[in-house]
This record gives structure tokens, sequence and C-alpha cells, in this order.
């Protein structure tokens, strides 16, 4: 390798995701999709992403934060994009609301903000009221609902083209919290009917309740971490899906080391024989999780292990008697058809999620995108 690391991203594989996705896997063309490419498409990088999603027939981008969705905009992209987490005050609404980007509003608050940017921009904000269905996060509770719908309804620069909500467990299909979820969402959906609202789109699923309840998919699915080929969760059937990213890197150097020979901070961890051990030059601040306990790396054709711990830029490994040399290539994680570690294995050694992994990968891992 010529690079001392990179993440590639495979477009034929997200390509392939997204065609599968907008089957019946995910309710056919009864439903419309929204690829979430909030927190840089999950380090992916956002702009590639959306002009993939884009050109696949995708008609929903989904960001958390208003910078994000004007990114994307920046980026040259002029779909609908939603956008939901923002903090009173924040500069970017104003923005977003005069580059025709539409904003979830969960509180009075939020309201009052999103007509204040709509009266600066001198257009009407778009608005997805959001209901608070038994996750705690965001979105109004049932008691202030009708408060908050007849305060949209009222105002002259807002209009309302969508409710939604997020559901706590969509990663568990038989979980009964989504059934006791789905049921006030439609409670919720019951009261804005009675008050005259009949949004463009309702929508309550992400990933794996998209993939697996049809009951909560509604007009609307928002897909994030399926898209690029990491499951929800451990019961969700993820099909042909495949993972998009694999995280490459280069040996730096190597050495023979006797029996007994400690390796990196504190030397928790001692050659049993002698080996040789291969120093690789990615570490905690590229975005590997320090905590990972007993992580292995595909180097010279399998996997071997991480020993000691990880460091700020590098990590060791044993490669035991393999011929590896300096420039030689390592595959800490991607779809596994070499055999190399998956980041769901990366999740595992760190007991974490899938998300966690690819999304935690760092703007000084330079991002290369292929066909396939």
């Amino acid at each position: 390798m010529s690079v001392r690391a990179e993440a590639v991203i495979d477009l034929g594989a997200l390509r392939s995701n997204l065609d599968y996705l907008s089957g019946p896997a995910c309710g056919g063309s009864e439903v419309a999709r929204m690829i979430v490419v909030k927190a840089d498409a999950y380090g992916h990088g956002a702009a590639e992403v959306a002009r993939t999603a884009r050109a696949a027939g995708i008609a929903w981008l989904g960001v958390a934060l208003p910078s994000e969705a004007l990114h994307l905009r920046a980026a040259g992209d002029s779909g609908r994009v939603l956008a939901w987490l923002y903090t009173p005050g924040d500069p970017a609404l104003t923005a977003c609301v005069a580059a025709d980007i539409d904003l979830g509003v969960g509180s009075l608050g939020m309201l009052r903000d999103v007509s204040a940017a709509a009266a600066v921009s001198g257009r009407r904000a778009r608005v997805h009221l959001k209901v608070d269905t038994g996750l705690g996060r965001g979105g109004c509770t049932p008691d202030v609902w009708p408060e908050l719908l007849a305060a949209a309804v009222a105002s002259s620069v807002i209009e309302i083209v969508g409710i939604w909500s997020l559901l706590a467990s969509a990663d568990i299909p038989d979980a009964p919290e989504t059934d006791e979820q789905v049921a006030a969402f439609e409670r919720a959906l019951a009261v804005a009917e009675g008050m005259g609202v009949r949004p463009e789109v309702r929508h309550l699923a992400s990933s794996g309740a998209a993939i697996s309840r049809p009951d909560t998919r509604y007009d609307l699915v928002r897909l994030g971490i399926a898209t690029y080929g990491i499951a929800p969760g451990p019961a969700i059937a993820m099909g042909p899906l495949q993972p998009v990213m694999t995280l490459r890197a280069a040996v730096a150097a190597t050495k023979r080391v006797p029996a007994g020979h400690g390796a990196s901070y504190n030397l928790t961890w001692r050659a049993p024989r002698e080996t040789t051990l291969a120093l690789v030059p990615l570490g905690y601040g590229d975005g590997l999780p320090r905590t990972a306990q007993a992580a292995r790396i595909h180097v010279a054709g399998e996997q071997r292990p991480i020993v000691g711990r990880i460091a700020m830029d590098q990590v060791v490994v044993d490669v035991g008697d393999a011929p590896v040399v300096a420039g030689d290539e390592v595959i800490m994680w991607g779809p596994g058809h070499l055999g190399e570690p998956t980041a769901v294995d990366w999740a595992m050694w760190d007991d974490t999620i899938g998300y966690e992994i690819v999304t935690r990968v760092g703007a000084r891992v330079p991002r290369r995108y292929v066909e396939g």
C-alpha cells in the first residue's frame, strides 16, 4: 500500500443495498424511502452517499443537524432533506428554511424557533411534527400534542408536511414496546386528523423495523445503518445487504522479538514465544475503540491478534512466523469476503454496535470511493 490508511467505500455495494431496500423487503412501491446520512453518512461520506442515493431514485435524505443539511445543499443536492436536531437560536435554521429544507419540530419552543426563522427568510417552513410515543427523547408528549398541532395549524408561516416518531426497540422484531408505540402513534395521528391535519408523510420505522415490522412502515421509512450493510440488530434478516466500508492500512514496520518481550503501554501483553510483531499506524485517534478486547485484523492472509493496548496512532499485531514486511496491506474490517473481520466483529469485541464502529472513523483517514 502507498498510503498509511484509508476507508474504501464501495459504491457498487451501496447501490445494491439501495436497490434491495427499495424493493419488497421494505414495502415496495407503496412506501417512500429516506436514506439517513447524518454523521457524514455514518462515516461513509455524506455528499457521495447522497449523490448515489439520488441517482438510485431516493426521494428523501435525513440528517440530524441543520448544518448537515446545509452541507448537502452546498454539495449540490436539491431534493427533499429533513433535519431534526437543534438547540434554541440555532443560526442555521433560517438558512435551512431559505434552502427549502424540511425541519423536525417536537416542542412548542422548536415551533417558535422555526416560525421565527421562516419570518426572517420570508417563506413558509415545511415541518414534520414529532410525537414522543415512548422513547423519551425528542418529540412532544401526548398531553401537549394537541397544543403543538393547534399552534402549527394556526401559524401562517408553517406548513405541516409530516408527522413522525422514533421507536425504542426497532432492532428487536418482537419487542412488545413497539406494539405500544404503534398504538400511541395511531392515537396521535387520530388527534391530528381530527384537527384537519393530513400530512404528506407519516413515518415511524427506522432500518430494523422497516425490514421486520410491516405495520410500522406507514408512508415513509427511514433507512440508516442497513443502507451501509450493517445489521441494526442480531435478529434482523439482512438478506443480500453487504457492508460498504473497508478500513485498510499498511504495515509500518516489523520486528522479531524473543519470548517475554512486551508490547504497547503498560506491557499488558508479553510474547509467549519468539514471534514477529507488526506495527500498524492506526489507533484510537483514527476511530479504533481503545477498549476493544481480543480484537483481530487481517494480515498475510488471515486474522491475527492485536496485542497490548490500542494507542492513539498505532496498534501492534502478533503475526507469528508469517513473512510480513513493511508496506504489506492490513484490513481492519470489511465485508468479510477475504476472511477479514467485519464492523460487527469489532462491535462484539468492544461490547458496542456496528453503528459506532464505522461512524467513529476519523477525518484523518481519507475516504476512497470505488465501484466494487
